[in-house]
């Protein structure tokens, strides 16, 4: 009985009896590590999916990015691996490698983002993988694809961005050669990742059958920027541009208004017919350079720039309310500080504060997701490295005092 009781007890679950999701059932074995990764398995288990990440004894490397209040469980970790269990499993040792493939035996998922070359020298490729559980959807992310002449190159966001023209694209834009301020490939491509092991999984239960799952990140976003800007040279042979010029206009940006910024979009015909009316510049609505909205397209700059001309005219407020009236789109320009206090997220409880067990009072970002079914919650804090390993290691069979000889070995820590 006391050891049916260990195996129940929740660890960091924050409540073991909230609805869990539509992926709930689905068993998923996290060996990802940075931003890509874990922010893909993180949705995972936002949905119900239950992900034991698996760590080196170094722990994630985004355990060590602060600020922090404790070593291991920097703010980055602490926003993407909520949800989930950890185990600390040193996979260059015996036991360690054993280990792991007993939790792949019952598992749906195997994630993983270590270069291909990397994962054969630890023995688990697709092949090695496969043969210990047939039906398991084998997910990687990958740099690039894996039939091209950088197939084993290395890939962090930064690098990604840069060749894919991001910086590039800021630059055309009027700012300074730059990666975007957050890390945009990381996270569209984690999108991508888990939007594609949930097809897996469809398939699977429809066919029976698991398979292997490459996400490429220069490809992914490739598409993700083209898909804007491949412009003229979307025509064979190309009749234009390799751009979207409205969103390389030096002039698109937040408008200065008398006291602060304003973000507005007027951009189809009805917009602009009633910005004009709103502010008095009806005689605009004669000029040939904005007639319709093809027009306005190929005038943007100088279209945005008699835009500007007029916001700067009145406070952030009166557009604000003026805009509301005339339905034309348009938002207060936030900070990241000023985010955080937004009337919206507060009215629709977006933040939670939850008491974590090392970290204290934690501000917590709830799954943005809304069901029939049930709201989805925060069921399960970020782990300290290896907190669930004892129960993990318990539900795969192994006895106190195998874990224990493992724990003495280093091959894992509880």
């Amino acid at each position: 009985m006391e050891e049916e009781q260990e195996l129940m007890q929740p660890g960091f679950s924050m409540d073991p009896d909230a609805i869990v999701g539509p992926l709930q059932g689905v068993r998923v074995l996290d060996l990802t590590s940075v931003i890509v990764g874990p922010f893909a398995t993180q949705l995972l288990a936002d949905m119900g999916a239950d992900v034991t990440k698996v760590e080196p004894p170094e722990g994630d490397v985004m355990r060590h990015v602060p600020p922090m209040r404790s070593n291991g469980m920097g703010h980055l970790f602490l926003h993407m691996n909520r949800n989930k269990r950890s185990i600390m499993l040193d996979l260059k040792t015996d036991a360690g490698k054993q280990a792991l493939f007993r939790l792949i035996e019952p598992s749906d998922v195997l994630t993983c983002n270590m270069r291909p070359q990397a994962l054969k020298a630890l023995g688990l490729d697709y092949d090695a993988v496969s043969k210990a559980n047939p039906k398991i959807i084998y997910a990687t992310v990958a740099g690039y694809g894996q039939t091209g002449p950088k197939a084993h190159q290395p890939a962090y966001d930064d690098l990604i961005q840069g060749a894919v023209a991001v910086p590039s694209l800021a630059a055309a834009g009027g700012s300074e050669l730059r990666y975007a301020p957050l890390t945009l490939a990381d996270r569209t491509v984690a999108l991508n990742f888990a939007m594609a092991i949930c097809a897996c999984l469809v398939h699977r239960e429809r066919t029976g059958r698991g398979q292997q799952l490459t996400i490429p990140m220069f490809e992914s976003m490739a598409q993700f920027v083209l898909s804007d800007h491949m412009g003229g040279a979307t025509f064979d042979p190309p009749i234009g541009a390799t751009t979207y010029t409205r969103l390389l206009s030096k002039n698109r940006r937040p408008y200065r208004t008398r006291d602060g910024y304003v973000c507005a979009l007027i951009y189809n015909d009805k917009q602009w017919r009633s910005f004009c009316r709103v502010t008095g510049q009806t005689l605009l609505l004669d000029d040939r350079r904005f007639s319709d909205q093809q027009s306005r397209a190929e005038n943007i700059d100088v279209f945005y720039g008699i835009i500007s001309d007029i916001l700067a005219t009145r406070s952030t407020r009166e557009w604000l309310e003026l805009f509301d009236s005339a339905d034309i789109p348009a938002g207060e320009l936030h900070t990241p500080a000023s985010l955080i206090e937004d009337a919206h997220l507060q009215a629709t409880n977006f933040f939670e504060t939850f008491e974590h067990p090392t970290e204290g009072r934690l501000r917590m970002m709830r799954p943005p997701m809304d069901w029939s079914g049930g709201a989805l919650r925060i069921r399960r804090l970020p782990p300290t490295l290896g907190a669930d390993g004892n129960l993990v290691l318990r539900e795969a069979g192994y006895t106190h005092e195998q874990i224990a000889e493992m724990v003495e070995a280093g091959a894992t820590r509880c």
